[in-house]
């Protein structure tokens, strides 16, 4: 019998990206959903980073908006859900927020979970982690790919090792935007959810100081990891953020005064009142 899925969440365009205005409990229910019923679900949590790269290359921007859920992992973007659209969305949805409820659910349905990406290290500190939180939580497998790019016969090997470990969904922390295109390519290998999750792996594994709750909730989660990463992260949040204001305000006057090309004025019209799953 086919499945059928309640509606997804309805997506708005926020800077040409179809954001979901969700939150933890209904990804968390979708996820369970479809991985009872062996079912695709890409979920990606998107940042301002995700938004600004899918901006400037058409074929990220593409491959994104054709995930299930892109949870508004940023609060710069449930906050321009909440100023555009409406949404009305109290909370962003973090993605090793969302990964940890996920989780619970997983260890509550027994469904056995999958953790792709990072190092060797981190994914054994972080399963140890998990379980002593979930002891419930079953974990088929997990594997640290080589940092670069796969082959096919790679590819199609690791899809074969996430199928034969019994996973119910795969979690993926490689990083924007290599986690999204990975989830994109497996989708027709893997009939299950693949959860695209950013930095979580770390934070669980303990490995990488989050920001304080305080920080988070203002939008300042980039400058206190800016702070503990200067080398690395100086550069994309020098670029993401202003770009992404600039992005947000040619939008947001669009909206009022529609003076955009017909590309961007197509993306800011659209909207997807919660579809289902084909």
């Amino acid at each position: 019998m086919a499945f059928v899925a309640s509606a997804l969440p309805a997506r708005y365009p926020v800077a040409g990206v179809m954001a979901s205005a969700t939150t933890y409990a209904e990804s968390t229910r979708h996820v369970v959903d479809a991985a009872l019923a062996k079912h695709s679900l890409l979920v990606a949590a998107t940042s301002v980073h995700g938004v600004t790269i899918a901006a400037r290359d058409r074929a990220f921007g593409d491959a994104l908006n054709a995930f299930d859920i892109i949870a508004p992992d940023g609060q710069p973007i449930r906050w321009a859900l909440n100023v555009m659209h409406d949404a009305h969305l109290e909370d962003r949805v973090y993605g090793p927020t969302l990964m940890e409820y996920v989780c619970a659910a997983a260890a509550s349905a027994q469904l056995p979970v999958y953790f792709y990406g990072s190092t060797t290290t981190v994914l054994e500190r972080m399963c140890a982690r998990l379980q002593s939180r979930f002891p419930d939580l079953q974990i088929s497998g997990y594997h640290s790919p080589p940092f670069r790019p796969l082959t096919p016969a790679e590819e199609a090997a690791d899809a074969q090792a996430i199928v034969e470990s019994g996973a119910a969904m795969v979690f993926v922390g490689l990083g924007c935007p290599r986690q999204e295109l990975w989830a994109a390519g497996q989708r027709s290998r893997l009939n299950l959810p693949i959860l695209c999750v950013g930095a979580a792996f770390d934070f669980h594994a303990g490995t990488l100081r989050q920001a304080p709750p305080w920080m988070q909730r203002r939008g300042l989660e980039w400058a206190f990891r800016l702070g503990i990463e200067p080398r690395r992260l100086w550069r994309r949040y020098a670029q993401a953020v202003p770009f992404f204001m600039l992005l947000f305000a040619r939008q947001f006057l669009a909206m009022r005064f529609n003076w955009l090309p017909d590309r961007a004025r197509e993306l800011t019209a659209t909207s997807i009142d919660g579809g289902t799953l084909q």
